[in-house]
Formats: C-alpha cells, structure tokens, sequence
C-alpha cells in the first residue's frame, strides 16, 4: 500500500497509509476499535474503492482502474468475524462453490481438495454436515478452509475470533499458527495481542487511520516508541489481555 486515503463522507478513515508485507510473512494489525483495520483489509481486497493513493500485489497495481478486480480477488482470501456460510448447503458444498464456480475445477477436483484441507484443520468427519450443526470454533475453521480452497497468494483474516466463545479462540488460532508454519502470507486485524505477539513477523498499530507505528512484535510491544501506542498497550495490560 501505497499513501492509502479512505473516507466515508467527511470521515477519513484512512490516512495516507504505508504498508509493506513481504512474501510468507505475518502481518498483525492492531488497535482500537474504529482505528481503520477493517477497512485497511477491505480495501487491499477490493471490496472498498481507495479515495487516493496505490496498492499492488506481486508488482501489479490492483487500484488501477483497468485491472481486472475478480482476477484480483481470485488471489487473495478472505476470512471475517462472522462466518458467512452458506446455511442450506454442507461443509463440503460451501468450500468447493468457489472452486467450481469461479475456478472451473472439475466437482471431483474440488473434492478432493477440500477433503484435504477439511483434514488438515482437523474437520475430515464434518464434509457432509451442516454449519448449524458445527460449533463457532469449527465454522469459522470451515471459513477458512474456503478461504484457502482457492489457492490464494494472500490470504486476509478480520478479527475472526470476536464472535467465539473463550473456549473456541484457540483452536482457530492454532490453524493460523499452522499456516503460518505453511507460509501463508497473511495480514490479520485481531484483538488477541498475545497472538499477535507470538505468530506476527510485523505489528502496525493503527491509531485514527493512521499507521503510527510499526515493527517487529519485540519492538512494538517491548519498547514502543509512541506515547498513544503505550496508553493502548497499558490498557491491554490492565485489561489482562496480554
């Protein structure tokens, strides 16, 4: 990204923001509610036109009105808080709706893969289940899983675990964990900061839609350099949220 501006009337959302992920890196963002997150993701995957500026992925500008967005969308998944399946189709149709669909893999193909993914995340008994049937914990997995059905060079996750119980937190949290391990390239917004301390290569603290600062997890939660960064952090803190 690229002096990234975006408003919504006269609000400014997002402030000439900079933001660089390399390849098979984490990205954590964090910060108060509001402070632009969400938007930040929205926008690197199209779904909010930027008000100015530029963003690329793997050296093509995706901003440029000639680039083709479902091409570009096609390259980046997408989790959110709110799991977003379909409720009148199983496990295994609402992963492999994407690949048929929009992909053109073969029923069998698609199958196969999401068969394998569902595995991996530890859902291999779930394919013909509905989501009503399954936990949050297990959903939001299954969101995943049809996140990463189609292949995608990024992969963009939107605090996805503040609609689950406690309890439910941490075993979606492992899967990120194991992508990590897997070298997804990934930028997360998330509340969870000991999470993001642990598995992120970079933190940016947002802060009025503004990257006020950034580094590594050492850095920013060790040694912040911003005085509104360390009243955040204490708050955490005091919260006994880190």
């Amino acid at each position: 990204m690229e002096a990234v501006r975006k408003s919504y009337g006269p609000t400014v959302v997002l402030r000439d923001v900079d933001l660089e992920v390399p390849q098979h890196t984490v990205t954590a963002l964090i910060g108060a509610s509001g402070s632009g997150k969400s938007t930040l993701l929205r926008c690197a995957n199209l779904l909010e036109e930027v008000d100015d500026g530029a963003i690329f992925l793997d050296g093509e500008e995706i901003t440029d009105p000639r680039a083709d967005q479902n091409a570009v969308r096609r390259r980046i998944g997408v989790v959110f808080q709110a799991y977003n399946l379909f409720p009148h189709m199983t496990v295994l149709d609402n992963i492999t709706l994407a690949p048929r669909r929009v992909h053109r893999m073969s029923r069998a193909q698609a199958e196969e893969q999401a068969r394998e993914l569902l595995a991996r995340l530890g859902l291999a008994d779930k394919a013909g289940e509905y989501p009503d049937r399954l936990s949050g914990g297990q959903q939001q997995r299954v969101a995943i899983v049809r996140a990463l059905a189609g292949r995608p060079r990024l992969l963009l996750l939107d605090e996805i675990t503040a609609a689950l119980d406690p309890e439910l937190v941490g075993e979606v949290l492992s899967v990120v964990r194991d992508l990590k391990e897997q070298g997804m390239t990934m930028v997360i917004a998330t509340h969870e900061m000991g999470f993001a301390r642990d598995v992120a290569d970079q933190v940016c603290f947002l802060d009025g839609g503004v990257v006020l600062e950034r580094g590594a997890p050492q850095e920013v939660f060790g040694a912040p350099r911003e005085e509104r960064t360390r009243r955040f952090l204490r708050r955490i803190v005091e919260a006994g949220r880190l």
